[in-house]
């Protein structure tokens, strides 16, 4: 597996995707197309069950990752706890899910100063991830 960075760590699952998503968007476009064509309650009906498929999908995909997200905030809130000094701990509760979320690729070395970081200069998930110098990877993202 190729070292995770900040440029490569975003996750595809091509079989999500690039071929699950494809299918039901473009069920649903043919779904519409039969239904200019062929107007009728059946071929209506096809072009909602088709969005309400695409809707699902999407949702799906949605809570999974919601789910992770959670799961990553406790992980860095219990990782912070152990790694922070006694009198930083109060700073774990003040840290949003977002910073939390950017903190996961942190070191276990820079974590503390940047969570500090994050609180006083109200950084981004994104800009925690750009200001990692040592990259902890995760490979089980999904």
């Amino acid at each position: 597996m190729a070292e995770q960075t900040l440029a490569n760590h975003t996750r595809f699952d091509p079989l999500y995707h690039f071929f699950t998503i494809p299918v039901f968007a473009i069920t649903w476009i043919a779904s519409v197309v039969m239904l200019v064509r062929h107007p009728g309650l059946m071929t209506a009906w096809g072009v909602v069950l088709a969005f309400a498929a695409l809707v699902a999908v999407f949702k799906l995909r949605i809570y999974a990752l919601k789910v992770q997200d959670r799961v990553i905030r406790l992980e860095e809130r219990l990782r912070l706890a152990t790694i922070l000094a006694e009198a930083q701990h109060p700073l774990i509760a003040r840290l949003t899910e977002a910073q939390l979320i950017g903190l996961r690729f942190a070191s276990d070395e820079e974590a503390a100063a940047l969570a500090e970081r994050a609180l006083t200069e109200n950084l981004s998930r994104s800009d925690i991830k750009k200001a990692v110098k040592n990259w902890r990877p995760d490979y089980w993202r999904a």
